[in-house]
Protein backbone atom coordinates (compact mmCIF):
# COMPACT_ATOMS: atom_id res chain seq x y z
CA UNK A 1 0.00 0.00 0.00
CA UNK A 2 1.19 3.50 -0.65
CA UNK A 3 0.20 6.84 0.76
CA UNK A 4 1.53 8.70 -2.26
CA UNK A 5 -1.99 9.80 -3.15
CA UNK A 6 -1.97 11.83 0.07
CA UNK A 7 1.17 13.74 -0.91
CA UNK A 8 0.43 17.24 -2.15
CA UNK A 9 2.24 20.49 -2.78
CA UNK A 10 3.12 22.39 0.36
CA UNK A 11 0.04 24.35 1.33
CA UNK A 12 -1.87 24.98 4.49
CA UNK A 13 -5.24 24.17 2.94
CA UNK A 14 -6.73 20.73 2.72
CA UNK A 15 -10.22 19.77 1.62
CA UNK A 16 -12.76 17.78 3.60
CA UNK A 17 -12.40 15.00 1.02
CA UNK A 18 -8.61 14.93 1.54
CA UNK A 19 -9.10 14.72 5.31
CA UNK A 20 -11.58 11.88 4.84
CA UNK A 21 -9.16 10.05 2.51
CA UNK A 22 -6.38 10.50 5.07
CA UNK A 23 -8.49 8.97 7.87
CA UNK A 24 -9.63 6.09 5.65
CA UNK A 25 -6.03 5.38 4.63
CA UNK A 26 -4.93 5.25 8.28
CA UNK A 27 -7.76 2.80 9.06
CA UNK A 28 -6.84 0.71 6.02
CA UNK A 29 -3.22 0.47 7.17
CA UNK A 30 -4.46 -0.92 10.51
CA UNK A 31 -6.83 -3.39 8.84
CA UNK A 32 -4.07 -4.54 6.48
CA UNK A 33 -1.57 -4.77 9.38
CA UNK A 34 0.70 -2.53 7.36
CA UNK A 35 2.51 -1.23 10.44
CA UNK A 36 5.28 0.65 8.62
CA UNK A 37 2.74 2.62 6.59
CA UNK A 38 0.57 3.21 9.66
CA UNK A 39 3.51 4.81 11.47
CA UNK A 40 3.96 7.33 8.63
CA UNK A 41 0.68 8.98 9.64
CA UNK A 42 2.15 10.26 12.92
CA UNK A 43 4.20 13.34 13.75
CA UNK A 44 7.27 12.58 15.87
CA UNK A 45 5.80 14.46 18.84
CA UNK A 46 2.31 12.93 18.62
CA UNK A 47 0.82 11.65 21.87
CA UNK A 48 -1.61 8.72 21.51
CA UNK A 49 -3.97 8.66 24.46
CA UNK A 50 -6.98 6.56 25.37
CA UNK A 51 -8.35 7.79 28.71
CA UNK A 52 -10.33 5.50 30.95
CA UNK A 53 -13.73 6.09 32.53
CA UNK A 54 -13.69 6.61 36.29
CA UNK A 55 -16.32 5.25 38.69
CA UNK A 56 -18.54 8.28 38.08
CA UNK A 57 -18.65 7.69 34.32
CA UNK A 58 -16.29 10.62 33.69
CA UNK A 59 -13.17 10.39 31.54
CA UNK A 60 -9.80 10.78 33.18
CA UNK A 61 -8.16 14.05 32.20
CA UNK A 62 -4.44 13.66 32.86
CA UNK A 63 -2.51 10.78 31.28
CA UNK A 64 0.53 11.60 33.44
CA UNK A 65 -1.28 11.20 36.78
CA UNK A 66 -4.44 9.19 36.14
CA UNK A 67 -5.26 5.78 34.70
CA UNK A 68 -5.39 5.37 30.93
CA UNK A 69 -6.31 2.44 28.74
CA UNK A 70 -3.41 3.42 26.48
CA UNK A 71 -0.88 6.20 26.56
CA UNK A 72 2.17 6.83 24.41
CA UNK A 73 3.65 10.31 24.94
CA UNK A 74 5.09 10.50 21.41
CA UNK A 75 5.69 8.55 18.21
CA UNK A 76 8.60 6.68 19.77
CA UNK A 77 6.14 4.96 22.12
CA UNK A 78 3.88 4.09 19.18
CA UNK A 79 6.90 2.73 17.28
CA UNK A 80 7.85 0.60 20.29
CA UNK A 81 4.33 -0.85 20.39
CA UNK A 82 4.53 -1.68 16.67
CA UNK A 83 7.96 -3.28 17.17
CA UNK A 84 6.49 -5.51 19.88
CA UNK A 85 3.53 -6.44 17.68
CA UNK A 86 5.77 -7.26 14.72
CA UNK A 87 8.28 -9.30 16.74
CA UNK A 88 5.85 -11.00 19.16
CA UNK A 89 7.78 -9.48 22.10
CA UNK A 90 4.81 -8.64 24.23
CA UNK A 91 2.50 -10.72 26.37
CA UNK A 92 -0.24 -8.32 25.30
CA UNK A 93 0.16 -9.14 21.62
CA UNK A 94 -2.72 -11.21 20.32
CA UNK A 95 -1.53 -14.25 18.41
CA UNK A 96 -2.79 -14.74 15.90
CA UNK A 97 -3.48 -11.07 15.36
CA UNK A 98 -7.18 -10.47 14.90
CA UNK A 99 -8.62 -9.56 11.54
CA UNK A 100 -10.15 -6.10 11.80
CA UNK A 101 -12.45 -3.77 9.92
CA UNK A 102 -12.62 -0.11 10.89
CA UNK A 103 -15.68 1.94 10.02
CA UNK A 104 -15.53 5.73 10.34
CA UNK A 105 -18.46 8.11 10.43
CA UNK A 106 -19.46 11.60 11.51
CA UNK A 107 -16.16 13.19 10.49
CA UNK A 108 -16.28 16.80 11.70
CA UNK A 109 -13.77 19.60 11.33
CA UNK A 110 -13.87 21.31 14.72
CA UNK A 111 -11.42 24.09 13.87
CA UNK A 112 -8.79 25.29 11.44
CA UNK A 113 -5.99 27.55 12.62
CA UNK A 114 -3.13 28.04 10.20
CA UNK A 115 -1.65 24.62 9.47
CA UNK A 116 -3.55 22.93 12.33
CA UNK A 117 -6.88 21.17 11.92
CA UNK A 118 -8.81 19.67 14.83
CA UNK A 119 -11.11 16.75 13.98
CA UNK A 120 -13.68 14.61 15.69
CA UNK A 121 -15.12 11.38 14.29
CA UNK A 122 -16.85 8.21 15.38
CA UNK A 123 -15.51 4.74 14.69
CA UNK A 124 -16.64 1.15 15.00
CA UNK A 125 -14.15 -1.71 14.77
CA UNK A 126 -15.02 -5.35 14.31
CA UNK A 127 -12.31 -7.87 15.09
CA UNK A 128 -12.30 -11.61 14.46
CA UNK A 129 -10.08 -14.12 16.24
CA UNK A 130 -10.51 -17.79 17.26
CA UNK A 131 -13.98 -17.92 15.70
CA UNK A 132 -15.28 -15.00 17.77
CA UNK A 133 -16.16 -11.51 16.62
CA UNK A 134 -15.67 -8.60 19.02
CA UNK A 135 -16.60 -5.01 18.51
CA UNK A 136 -15.32 -1.75 19.88
CA UNK A 137 -16.64 1.73 19.20
CA UNK A 138 -15.97 5.25 20.24
CA UNK A 139 -14.99 8.75 19.25
CA UNK A 140 -11.57 10.01 18.24
CA UNK A 141 -10.14 13.50 18.40
CA UNK A 142 -7.20 14.28 16.13
CA UNK A 143 -5.09 17.34 15.57
CA UNK A 144 -3.59 17.32 12.09
CA UNK A 145 -0.51 19.23 11.02
CA UNK A 146 -0.97 20.11 7.34
CA UNK A 147 2.12 22.31 6.97
CA UNK A 148 4.17 19.74 5.07
CA UNK A 149 3.76 17.73 1.90
CA UNK A 150 1.27 15.39 3.60
CA UNK A 151 -0.87 15.63 6.72
CA UNK A 152 0.46 14.21 9.99
CA UNK A 153 -1.40 13.36 13.17
CA UNK A 154 -0.01 15.69 15.81
CA UNK A 155 -2.31 14.62 18.66
CA UNK A 156 -4.61 11.60 19.01
CA UNK A 157 -7.19 11.01 21.72
CA UNK A 158 -9.40 7.93 21.48
CA UNK A 159 -12.49 7.61 23.67
CA UNK A 160 -13.57 3.97 23.90
CA UNK A 161 -17.32 3.94 24.58
CA UNK A 162 -17.70 0.22 25.33
CA UNK A 163 -14.91 -0.11 27.84
CA UNK A 164 -16.13 -3.26 29.62
CA UNK A 165 -13.63 -5.39 27.73
CA UNK A 166 -12.83 -9.04 28.32
CA UNK A 167 -9.34 -9.09 26.80
CA UNK A 168 -6.41 -6.83 26.09
CA UNK A 169 -7.23 -3.99 23.72
CA UNK A 170 -4.53 -2.84 21.33
CA UNK A 171 -3.90 -0.11 18.78
CA UNK A 172 -5.52 -2.11 15.99
CA UNK A 173 -8.82 -2.37 17.92
CA UNK A 174 -9.43 1.40 17.92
Amino acid sequence: MTTATLDRPETKTISYEDIQAFLFAEARALDDRDWDTWLTFYHKDCPFWMPTWDDLDTLTEDPQNEMSLMYYPNKQGIEDRVFRIKTDRSSATSLPEPRTNHYLSGIEILSREGAEIKLRFNWHTLSYRYGDTDQHWGTSFYTLDVSGPRPLIRDKKVVLKNDNIHHVIDVYHV
